[in-house]
């Protein structure tokens, strides 16, 4: 194959060793054409070629490139491979708090520092930072499904300007087609490129007790049969002895020092798990040879020569002989030597944690994988294929070795079974974490409009997920809205006017019907009193009005009330007597008191002849059809319209006269008009109901981003750093702060309680409002001063306003007062030693300088910040300077020490 592929003749072989893969010379001549790419290749396939070609061919036209990584140890390893392949000169580094060089063609910074360029917050390189850059360089893009800092990537590519080339870089992307047509859609002409082809291919092993096994068939496709009968995660680590049990740190590497599978890279999910993996290597005195010792003392001599401080360091027992950890709980200058010398084969053997995994790049022979589930802040669960990939992916070196190895482990809780089936699964899919802050809505609405920064919310990644899938749901309320706009043109055929007076008639029949049975309510109290002052003169031939159906205990067939004979009392088991009647209709029923309407006392003759049907159950509410001779007496049962108040049969005529109206009007249901339209009313009403539900859940679920966003808007009103949507002076002072919280940071520094704090206090404070405490058994023996105190505890009530002002909204951004930890910031301020600090405080020593530099972060911005006063700034700056030094200063992480060409 060519291997010049450059339109511009550039001489790659420069760039790349090795002949140029398909997918690679594929995005060289997309870049070529002016577009954007999205390369998805294996560990080690060689995509960063696709970078540093962008890098040549600017510097070639004179333009220039900025490269982002996800972690700043990913940056200053850049640093370093960039300095060596292009000169010194030739290449910057914009961190939090140092600019190197930053006029150079060739800029590396982290993501969040690109996304701040944006914005224009970034004011040390804001003027200079975009001039003449023609591509900018996403490394290890699939961060952007990182829970807490994905959305900075999301960001970064919304608002790159669209003349800027992206070139996304990643191993592990199953939706690459998704991202590449989302970041066409938001930026311009983007080509997805892709290749599953590695260079080194990969063989899986499966290890235990017993020894190290194939984990897949011979297809790769499957666990292997042979590994079935090993013991069941349910009996797994029962005795040290047993196969279930997980080997030790010992054995493993005991036995890929026999098999030749050295280097490699053992990944343990804990830093106290690595540290104590070292430990249990002792018994192995060396992996080195003896030239390799010699050359290892003389480089370690001249790290002491740099940092003597580090001289005697326990790390350096296992560094000597080969092994070394690698973890956040290491100063930054002890993970870069373990860096330096694994890639120059000085140690055999990394414990490290899964950061190690994040694109630093460091290839081994083999790659270790101590478990197979990890602990997170939701819980332990079972690696995702990411995850996984990134790890194994380390494995096998381009140009040194034919395979790489995958060596997963035996643990109580996992075996065979689950490293199969993460062994052979895709990556998994990228998913947007976008989720709107403060400081984005500041910084929005300084420059946009509501609507114009609506317009960009809505253009994150997780928005075009959304909208494609909600597709389907667009489509069943087009439809509905299609079946109802036709079923109202039938309708509209109808004659609305007869329909309209209908309806009218039966609000009117409702009405009448209320108001009778109000009457009908009030009398029949007035009845049972009646009934029950007669009762003693109840006798053979009483005649009664009784309630019609449903409206006393007597089931009867009728919707008005109906004349009946009584013909004798029955005894019952209440307070009052049942009446065997025959009613009007040749019907025998037992009605009670509460059945009475009316009384005639001086009732019908003739009836002691009438007798009751036999083997019937007297019971209230039965009946008994009568016979021809009742039939006789049941038609002259006399009437009794007198007994009947006449406001009722009033209000009975006005009922029927409504009724008969209805009956005779054209859009009665006996008329097939009307028939028609009801069907088509009831039709419409439902599909009406459906449509409002699904438009209900498509605006909610396709919105969401833009409710948080105002959300955010109504705590920024709230809190006065809005005025209606413009920044107010603290709106503007957020917006220039980074950090997780922009708008308490800006309250904080604010609120006047810092400003007459020295130096050493002002670092404490500042400590606290970015400080995590992870760990609830840290402990620091260290207080903060009284001042720092008193400035602290007077935040507490904003803080607290601020919480349940977002605990109100739904907002989860953090709202940090650590005062725990930051004794030791103090300390460190006033010109503590780093052994006298590390003495007094459980922290790892990377968790101390991690706490120092986001001090130091936040330190740097204030200077910054012209809304805050002389005296703050000035304070900020001093604070900077005494603490700014070794190990936190970040020039120590990118110094590289000078060795001579030839050690030995």
């Amino acid at each position: 194959m060519q291997k010049n592929a450059s339109a511009l003749s550039l001489d790659l072989s420069t760039l790349y060793p090795f002949e140029l893969d398909a997918f690679q010379t594929e995005a060289i001549a997309a870049l070529d054409a002016g577009k954007s790419v999205v390369v998805v290749a294996p560990t080690g396939s060689g995509k960063t070629l696709i970078g540093e070609y962008a890098i040549a061919r600017a510097i070639a036209r004179g333009k220039r490139v900025l490269y982002t990584t996800p972690l700043k140890a990913l940056s200053n390893q850049k640093l370093r491979d960039f300095r060596e392949q292009f000169g010194i000169d030739k290449v910057g580094l914009v961190t939090g708090d140092l600019c190197i060089n930053r006029d150079a063609p060739i800029l590396v910074m982290t993501t969040e520092i690109f996304r701040n360029i944006l914005y224009g917050t970034f004011t040390e390189v804001i003027e200079t930072a975009l001039t003449d850059v023609e591509a900018v360089v996403l490394d290890e893009c699939h961060y952007m499904n990182d829970r807490q800092r994905g959305t900075v990537w999301e960001e970064s590519i919304i608002y790159c300007p669209p003349d800027i080339q992206l070139i996304a870089l990643s191993a592990t992307i199953a939706n690459a087609r998704q991202l590449t047509d989302w970041i066409e859609w938001v930026h311009g002409p983007t080509q997805l490129i892709q290749s599953d082809w590695r260079p080194v291919p990969l063989q899986f092993h499966f290890g235990n007790h017993q020894g190290l096994f194939p984990l897949l068939n011979q297809q790769r496709t499957k666990l292997n049969p042979k590994l079935k009968a090993l013991p069941s995660k349910k009996r797994a680590g029962r005795s040290r002895n047993s196969r279930g049990a997980t080997p030790d740190p010992y054995s493993v590497i005991a036995a890929l020092q026999e098999r030749q599978m050295l280097p490699a890279i053992y990944f343990i999910f804990s830093r106290r798990g690595c540290d104590q993996a070292v430990l249990a290597t002792r018994e192995l005195k060396t992996l080195l040879s003896a030239e390799e010792s010699t050359q290892l003392q003389i480089r370690l001599a001249q790290f002491a020569g740099l940092y003597p401080e580090l001289a005697q360091s326990p790390i350096l027992d296992g560094i000597r002989r080969g092994v070394a950890p690698h973890h956040a709980g290491l100063l930054p200058a002890w993970k870069a030597l373990v860096e330096d010398l694994f890639q120059q084969g000085f140690i055999k053997v990394i414990f490290a944690t899964e950061t190690l995994a994040a694109g630093i790049n460091m290839p081994a022979r083999t790659t270790i994988i101590s478990s197979l589930s990890k602990r997170t802040d939701l819980g332990h669960r079972l690696l995702n294929a990411s995850e996984f990939l990134q790890m194994s992916g380390r494995a096998g070196r381009r140009g040194m070795d034919t395979l790489g190895h995958v060596v997963t482990l035996q643990t109580a809780f996992e075996g065979a079974n689950e490293a199969a089936y993460l062994a052979t699964m895709g990556a998994d899919p990228l998913v947007s974490q976008f989720t709107p802050s403060y400081g984005m809505v500041l910084n929005l609405l300084q420059t946009r409009t509501l609507e114009e920064s609506r317009a960009l919310i809505e253009k994150s990644f997780g928005q075009y997920i959304a909208m494609q899938q909600l597709a389907p749901q667009q489509q069943a309320i087009a439809d509905l809205e299609r079946e109802i706009a036709e079923l109202q043109r039938k309708a509209a055929t109808v004659d609305l006017d007869a329909i309209q007076q209908y309806s009218k008639l039966k609000g009117r029949l409702k009405e009448e019907q209320r108001l009778l049975k109000l009457l009908e309510h009030q009398a029949e109290e007035v009845a049972f009193q009646e009934t029950l002052q007669a009762l003693p003169q109840f006798s053979l031939g009483t005649v009664l009005l009784l309630k019609p159906s449903g409206k006393g205990s007597a089931a009867f067939a009728s919707e008005r009330p109906v004349k009946a004979v009584a013909i004798e009392q029955i005894p019952s088991n209440g307070q009052f007597p049942h009446f065997l009647c025959l009613r009007q209709d040749n019907v025998w029923c037992v009605a009670t008191c509460r059945d009475v309407l009316g009384v005639r006392l001086a009732g019908m003759k003739g009836l002691e002849a009438l007798s009751a049907p036999k083997d019937w159950s007297f019971k209230p509410g039965h009946t008994h059809p009568g016979d021809a001779q009742t039939l006789e007496i049941a038609q002259s049962i006399p009437s009794l319209s007198s007994i009947v108040p006449p406001e009722i049969l009033d209000q009975e005529a006005r009922v029927d006269a409504v009724q008969a109206q209805i009956a005779a009007h054209p859009a009665h249901p006996t008329h097939k008009q009307h028939a028609i339209f009801l069907r088509l009313e009831q039709r419409i009403e439902r599909l009406q109901t459906q449509l409002r539900d699904r438009q209900t859940k498509l605006r909610h679920q396709s919105q969401q981003r833009w409710q948080d966003f105002l959300c955010l808007v109504k705590l920024l009103r709230q809190f006065e750093a809005l005025d209606n949507l413009q920044p107010t002076e603290l709106g503007k002072t957020a917006a220039l702060l980074r950090g997780e919280n922009e708008l308490w940071l800006a309250l904080a520094l604010r609120s006047g309680k810092f400003e007459a704090l020295a130096p050493h206090h002002l670092a404490a404070a500042c400590a606290a409002l970015v400080a995590e405490n992870n760990r609830a058994d840290s402990w620091v023996r260290y207080s903060p001063g009284v001042p720092v105190q008193n400035a602290l505890e007077s935040l507490r009530p904003l803080r607290r306003e601020l919480i349940q002002s977002q605990h109100r909204e739904g907002v989860t951004l953090p709202v940090w007062l650590e005062t725990d930890l930051i004794g030791t910031i103090e300390q460190w301020a006033c010109g503590a030693t780093w052994t006298e600090l590390c003495a007094h405080t459980s922290l790892d020593e990377g968790d101390i300088v991690r706490i120092l530099r986001r001090t130091v972060d936040v330190l740097s911005q204030i200077p910054n910040v012209p809304y805050f006063s002389t005296e703050l700034r000035q304070n900020a700056r001093r604070a900077v300077q005494v603490i700014d030094r070794f190990p936190i200063n970040e020039m120590d992480a990118i110094r590289e020490p000078v060795l001579p060409d030839d050690p030995v």
